[in-house]
């Protein structure tokens, strides 16, 4: 069975930048697994308790998802919410070789490598190395997601726009993108907030208009070797 991993930096951001295209791949019998390097939570500035209790919550929200979409259970690093630069890289690295060489995957998902969030950045930095060439960890296919309110927030004089080369028709998973976007329900913003629903699906529809859809997930190819 072909397998895909999605490497992602918090629970919510699997589904903002692939929901439709894990779901397409799904349909077409792929084995598919989710590693969370981030908690998600522990960057609020509320009590310990309270933060343990969320950090409990988004765990359970993301298993709940990836139960419903009958994926591989998830795995979680834990490392602490938007401080993953806190964390040595080759502690971070390591956690992503030893879950890619118990699954085995043939293709990885992961951030965008210029997203805002520095745990995105470091997320993407991971992955790469931890699949370089000639390591026993090496992956052919590396595919780059975007991810609404981070990727288009990065407003900087260097151009470091998301240019996509690889688009998914997620015409018809759109709606069972948005509905397992709700149990992510505290992460939703409003209107006109990119992380809103209705954000979410404008973006999907413009990715749709550049390539002939109605709705489309978009990814920037980092390798795909052959």
């Amino acid at each position: 069975m072909k397998k895909i991993m999605l490497v992602a930096a918090h629970p919510d951001d699997e589904l903002l930048g692939s929901a439709g295209t894990l779901l397409f791949y799904k349909k077409k019998g792929y084995n598919i697994k989710i590693i969370f390097l981030s908690d998600g939570e522990s960057s609020r500035n509320i009590s310990e308790n309270k933060k343990k209790f969320l950090i409990k919550k988004r765990k359970s929200q993301a298993k709940k998802i990836s139960k419903l979409c009958k994926f591989t259970e998830p795995a979680f690093a834990e490392f602490p919410d938007n401080r993953l630069d806190t964390i040595p890289m080759l502690t971070i690295v390591k956690f992503v070789e030893n879950e890619i060489k118990k699954f085995k995957p043939t293709i990885i998902i992961t951030h965008n490598e210029n997203d805002l969030n520095i745990d995105h950045k470091l997320t993407f930095k991971a992955v790469v190395t931890a699949t370089r060439p000639s390591t026993k960890t090496f992956v052919k296919s590396i595919y780059c997601f975007e991810t609404p309110s981070s990727t288009e927030n990065n407003f900087s004089k260097i151009k470091v726009n998301f240019n996509p080369n690889l688009y998914f028709d997620i015409s018809k998973f759109i709606d069972q993108k948005i509905k397992l976007l709700k149990i992510y329900k505290d992460e939703i913003k409003s209107y006109p907030h990119s992380r809103s629903l209705e954000g979410i699906k404008v973006l999907a529809k413009y990715r749709g208009t550049q390539i002939g859809v109605k709705y489309a997930e978009a990814f920037y190819i980092l390798r795909e070797l052959y």
